[in-house]
């Protein structure tokens, strides 16, 4: 295949652009009478479980909680900011990578921390302090 028919997504993952089914619909919104006859906004659709992506990539993707996957594990983006279909082609596979690029960092395991003992000391005495000076803000008694 040639690079041309492939969205690279790292230096070893590519999609080939057959798995990915583009569409031109009619753009929303203001635009006047050219709104209306020419069809500037591209629907992508992506299959994840039918692409040629390694199990690992499927399974985060079909994991992440995103609103544009679908139950069935389809990626569905309109694409509709600019006047040109060309422009609105190119916006809608960049947005398909970001979105394939972000399962594939991994993401760093969390090392649990205690704070240090005068840490501790220091918000003890603030909170007696802060104690102390509520209290003698009520009634004086005799």
């Amino acid at each position: 295949m040639s690079i041309l028919s492939m969205l690279q997504i790292t230096k070893r993952t590519a999609i080939p652009l057959s798995e990915i089914e583009l569409s031109a619909v009619r753009s929303q919104g203001a635009g006047g009478q050219n709104v209306n006859k020419v069809a500037t906004a591209i629907h992508l659709r992506f299959d994840i479980p039918a692409s040629s992506l390694s199990p690992l990539y499927k399974e985060r993707l079909l994991n992440l909680g995103d609103s544009r996957i679908t139950k069935d594990g389809i990626v569905i983006i309109k694409a509709q900011q600019h006047r040109t279909q060309d422009q609105n082609k190119a916006d809608a596979l960049d947005r398909l990578k970001a979105l394939v690029k972000s399962v594939t960092v991994i993401p760093k395991k969390r090392k649990p921390t205690k704070p240090s003992k005068s840490a501790k000391k220091k918000r003890l005495d603030s909170k007696a302090k802060r104690s102390q000076l509520k209290s003698q803000r009520g009634n004086l008694r005799d």
